[in-house]
């Protein structure tokens, strides 16, 4: 067992306790994604009732949903900082994953809409301890001359468990009931919620057992919570953390315009939800498959390269979504979307990690995963508001939103390694 999992961190050339947050962020991430798509039906059946301050259900849904990315992004910045004062990133993590097993059990005794908000609010701020001290951690645990592999395999993991929650949680509820060897009787719904409880505590062992903080972190951040704008060196304008989360920010909302269109799409193309799983699912295959490639790639030809290209792929590939007619050129399209995430987002954090100063990770990287986090909720109120005035409108508004970004790459933005790097030896920690 140990010669196996040598190898298949030798595989993956990164720091093994890099690859055991991965698998551990991959477990939760299942279970936290389960709830993407079980949440609106739980919301929808009679077990949950009560008030509902004279709002639509589709509305309540929206909030509870919302809630968690909302909350989630925005403590991210203090949760990150105050892993830096601390010197320590384990035991926040630690801290959040508790509370996502906590919260995951809660809501088989949520019946109202209120206690499900209040649950769903308590795991967005659950998760924002997660986030930041887990992308600090793998910063720095690993080097300059493989921080972008390093990324690249975290985010592969985290990805894999997030896109295959969705796809069993449905199953799950559906087979329901279960009876259990004790002769209880557990609905789907509640099937669910334990299986999401369990998969949290599998990562909280993960780390407990098989995570560590590296030896050289220090605490390094004052009590000021303010994000640099301005470059300090005076090269450019703005800062290049600052001008990453902005890019990062637009191409997440650019890519998450698809998401609540789901009627309008299908209506278009004259498909069903199947052929709509398989477009949607599309983005997430190719993060899955070159998050690793391209972040190592990053290690050797540079970090820049890699994001103004992603960025510059980003303008067509959101724009033709909205001229498509076909389900095929659909999937396509969301395919080569993803291709251009993948070549921006773990070249971004690796980048973000080579100007972090030493016990900043988890406050400046935490400014990329907010601006991502804020990207995501608000691409489908985008969408949602604007594809009302023609199908072609929210994507038209993603492509200047790429093009923003694009321009701020490649005027704000520098290289910061030498592209005669010699590449880094596979298997090292």
């Amino acid at each position: 067992m140990r010669d196996l999992a040598r190898r298949i961190v030798a595989q993956f050339a990164v720091d093994r306790r890099v690859l055991a947050l991965a698998f551990a962020r991959m477990a939760d991430g299942v279970g936290n994604s389960f709830l993407i798509i079980v949440i609106p039906l739980y919301v929808a059946s009679d077990i949950v009732g009560g008030a509902t301050f004279g709002l639509e259900e589709a509305m309540v849904i929206g909030i509870i949903l919302s809630l968690f990315g909302f909350l989630n992004s925005s403590f991210q910045p203090f949760t990150g900082r105050l892993s830096d004062r601390v010197g320590r990133r384990k035991p926040f993590i630690l801290i959040g994953l508790g509370g996502l097993a906590v919260t995951n059990l809660s809501y088989i005794f949520a019946e109202s809409y209120l206690s499900l908000l209040v649950i769903r609010g308590l795991q967005g701020v659950s998760v924002s301890f997660i986030v930041p001290a887990s992308i600090a951690l793998v910063n720095e645990l690993a080097t300059t001359q493989d921080r972008g592999g390093n990324m690249g395999v975290y985010n592969t993991f985290r990805l894999i468990g997030f896109g295959a929650g969705p796809i069993a949680a449905g199953a799950v509820v559906n087979l329901g009931p279960y009876t259990i060897p004790t002769g209880l009787e557990v609905t789907g719904f509640d099937a669910v919620f334990y299986i999401a409880t369990v998969t949290a505590l599998i990562s909280y062992l993960l780390v407990t057992v098989l995570i560590s903080d590296p030896d050289a972190t220090k605490a390094n951040a004052g009590a000021d919570l303010s994000i640099a704008i301005r470059d300090p060196s005076g090269k450019h304008l703005l800062d290049p953390i600052f001008t990453l989360g902005v890019a990062s920010l637009f191409m997440a909302a650019a890519i998450a315009l698809f998401a609540t269109i789901q009627p309008q799409v299908n209506a278009r193309l004259e498909q069903g939800s199947t052929w709509f799983g398989l477009q949607f699912a599309a983005f997430i295959l190719a993060q899955v498959l070159l998050q690793t490639p391209i972040g190592r790639a990053s290690d050797y030809y540079g970090r820049r390269p890699f994001i103004l290209g992603g960025m510059i792929l980003l303008i067509p590939t959101t724009l033709v979504q909205g001229f498509i007619f076909s389900s095929e050129l659909m999937f396509a399209a969301r395919l080569a979307q993803g291709i251009a995430g993948a070549m921006v987002f773990a070249p971004s954090l690796a980048l973000a990690g080579d100007l972090a100063g030493e016990g900043e990770s988890g406050s400046k990287l935490s400014i990329l995963t907010m601006a991502f986090g804020y990207g995501i909720a608000i691409g489908p109120l985008s969408s949602g508001a604007l594809v009302g005035y023609d199908f072609y409108v929210p994507f038209v508004f993603g492509t200047v939103l790429a093009v923003f970004g694009t321009i701020l790459v490649y005027t704000q933005i520098e290289e910061t390694l030498e592209s005669t790097r010699p590449v880094p030896v596979v298997g090292s920690d």
